[in-house]
């Protein structure tokens, strides 16, 4: 099943038409964009979900994201427990459709054991 996001902890480089929070909605797509005058070119937001557990699968709209990166923690660890690796960086756009801006929109569906999501022990 899929679970709740219940806090947003941090967002870094959005632009403020387009804030993270159109991640959580539910009643539409609504993208979640860089701000235009940042030239890092990265976004970060860290997300709660209301319940650990598993994850074996993640899906991804994409508007515009040449590479995408997930990691995840836990809330309950300690402060300096770095964050753990699930989707290693990869791409979802071609350098050439970057740079062109095609196959800017679509859908990329990442599965445990498949489509490089890595499995975590629980520990």
């Amino acid at each position: 099943g899929s679970w709740r996001v219940t806090r947003r902890l941090c967002r870094c480089g959005q632009d403020p038409k387009y804030p993270v929070e159109n991640l959580l909605r539910e009643d539409g797509l609504r993208p979640w964009l860089g701000c235009p005058q940042d030239r890092s070119g990265q976004l970060r937001a860290e997300l709660q979900l209301e319940r650990a557990g598993p994850i074996g699968y993640v899906d991804v709209g994409n508007c515009g994201c040449a590479f995408l990166q997930i990691e995840v923690g836990r809330s309950s660890g300690p402060l300096d427990q770095p964050y753990l690796t699930l989707l290693p960086s990869v791409a979802l756009m071609t350098p050439a459709d970057s740079k062109l801006g095609r196959n800017r929109c679509g859908v990329r569906m990442f599965k445990e054991g498949k489509d490089r999501l890595i499995r975590r022990e629980r520990g």
